[in-house]
Order: C-alpha cells, then sequence, then structure tokens
C-alpha cells in the first residue's frame, strides 16, 4: 500500500502544466485501492486553495471544485491522525526539529506499513519510512 504526499496529488491534478510523465506514468501502474492519503495532505491543499483564492478567487473556485473531488475520490482512504501516529510522529523531531506536516505524514505512513511516495526524498529518507520517488519512475523499472 502506498501513502501518496501532497506533492504527488497536486502533480496529478489534471491540466496541471508542466505534468510529471513518470509520476503520470506510476499512478497509471498502481491500482486505486492501493492508494491512501493522509488528512494532513488534505490540509496542506485546502491550505493552498485559500491562499490562492486571496490572489484569484477563480482560480480558488476551481482548486476547492478540484479538492472536493481528491476528497470524494480518498473518500475511504484517507487515513487520520491517530495516538499510535502522534507517538511515532514525536521522535522524529528530536535531536532535530523536522517539518511537522511531514512527520506527521510519514508516522501515518509507519503506523500502517504503507510507502510513502514523495519527491521530499531528502526529508522523508530521514523519517525512517520506505520511500519511493515517482518522479524517477520508469515503466520499464516497475
Amino acid at each position: 500500500m502506498y501513502l501518496l504526499d501532497t506533492n504527488v496529488i497536486s502533480e496529478l491534478r489534471p491540466g496541471k502544466r508542466g505534468q510529471s510523465p513518470a509520476v503520470l506514468a506510476w499512478a497509471a501502474t498502481m491500482p486505486l485501492e492501493m492508494q491512501f492519503i493522509s488528512c494532513i495532505t488534505l490540509l496542506e491543499l485546502r491550505l493552498g486553495m485559500e491562499l490562492k483564492a486571496r490572489q484569484d478567487s477563480k482560480q480558488g473556485a476551481l482548486l476547492e471544485a478540484w479538492i472536493q473531488g481528491v476528497e470524494d475520490l480518498f473518500a475511504d482512504r484517507t487515513l487520520p491522525i491517530t495516538a499510535k501516529g502522534a507517538r511515532l510522529c514525536a521522535p522524529m523531531h528530536v535531536p532535530n526539529p523536522a517539518d511537522l506536516a511531514d512527520t506527521l505524514i510519514a508516522a501515518t505512513a509507519l503506523e500502517h506499513g504503507f510507502t510513502m511516495v514523495s519527491r521530499n526524498v531528502q526529508d522523508f529518507s530521514q523519517l525512517g519510512v520506505s520511500l519511493i520517488n515517482p518522479w524517477d519512475f520508469s515503466p520499464a523499472a516497475k
């Protein structure tokens, strides 16, 4: 099973300029029922939408509709933060502080035994999760 980071979900947004063919190919090879997201990803998407809406209400509305579609698509595959996830997350900040959103997502992946899917290899590789960078995907390498 795979936990998709926010940057992967964003890359898969229909109509996104400059989409990575490698990410699209990776997603096409993975059954949808094996792809999960964290509630933190939804938070990050909504924060981005709120910021965009302040600059451009039309773009904000388009993002809102897309995010609603993401929520619907992943309704049964959106993982919450749990007490166990909090226990797994806390040590990720000591001795060196780490990004809270990244560590909450990583802790969720660890809790469920999922592989993280992210472009953010440098940060996630320090958090003890199994990791795939779909920007490096080659269909022949599957």
